[in-house]
């Protein structure tokens, strides 16, 4: 208490009464100026600016008709196989022949395309529904390949029609040929199943890969088309010096419209 009491003296004494107070000092004033600055600016560009983003999904390059999964409609061994894998096939076309007991009968191709897996060999014991091949559906040997990218079902709604997406293909390297360029043609309105997946990919495995965080969002991706050898446009000059093989594994790399940095904070 007596040296309390000392120090209050001092503060009411008449000689301290004319001295000026110190607020702060100058640096703490610099300190606080730029503080207000970079929050005004950080304001305006919140509101004014905008911040890019991209959405990584898996997908796969086919052609836009998709495959189907030929089965055996009998029972029986394989006594001849008649096809090769990505041949081209008609509608009709005998792909395998089966022994049966009432004699020897082919299984054939339902639609035109090529073939791009075979399951049956000769000599495989096969029951009515076992699988036989995968048959990509085809039109014509020009018709374009597509990519079809599954997308979750909650970011469905992110992607538009017409958004750029960055395709790095599996089978080709992306450090020295750079990733396909695409644009966004549709996005499906509902969620695919497994079933319809399966469907239209004729391979029950990829439909669980894009499956298996719940059912997705179909999107299909334009390739754009330049003067190259594999027919499409890459990030480096001329991309790889080969046709693309189909179907091919993909990860896309979709380009979502831009947001204002405010439009996180509101609701």
């Amino acid at each position: 208490m007596q040296f309390r009491q000392k120090a209050l003296s001092k503060l009411q004494s008449p000689e301290e009464l004319d001295l000026p107070v110190r607020l702060a000092r100058p640096q703490g004033l610099l300190v606080l100026a730029v503080t207000v600055l970079v929050m005004a600016a950080a304001g305006v560009w919140a509101c004014t600016g905008s911040v890019s983003a991209k959405l990584s999904a898996p997908g796969i390059l086919i052609h836009s008709e998709g495959s189907y999964l030929l089965q055996s409609p009998f029972a029986g061994q394989v006594t001849a196989v008649l096809a090769k894998e990505g041949q081209p096939v008609s509608s009709g076309t005998p792909l395998i022949e089966v022994g049966t007991e009432h004699g020897t009968r082919a299984v054939r191709a339902v639609a035109a395309g090529r073939v791009t897996t075979l399951a049956a060999r000769t000599g495989t014991v096969l029951a009515t529904g076992a699988d036989v091949a995968v048959v990509e559906r085809l039109t014509g040997p020009d018709d374009p390949l597509v990519a079809m990218v599954y997308v979750p079902g909650d970011s469905g709604g992110t992607v538009s029609p017409g958004a750029q997406v960055d395709l790095t293909v599996d089978s080709v390297s992306r450090a020295r040929f750079g990733v396909l360029r695409g644009s966004v043609q549709a996005v499906g309105r509902a969620p695919q199943t497994p079933a319809q997946l399966t469907g239209f990919l004729g391979d029950s495995r990829l439909a669980d890969r894009f499956s298996r965080q719940g059912n997705p969002i179909a999107v299909l991706v334009r390739l754009q088309p330049a003067a190259t050898r594999s027919g499409y446009r890459w990030s480096s000059a001329g991309g790889p010096p080969y046709p693309l093989d189909t179907p091919a594994p993909v990860t896309a790399a979709v380009h979502l419209a831009a947001q204002r940095p405010v439009d996180w904070l509101l609701p």
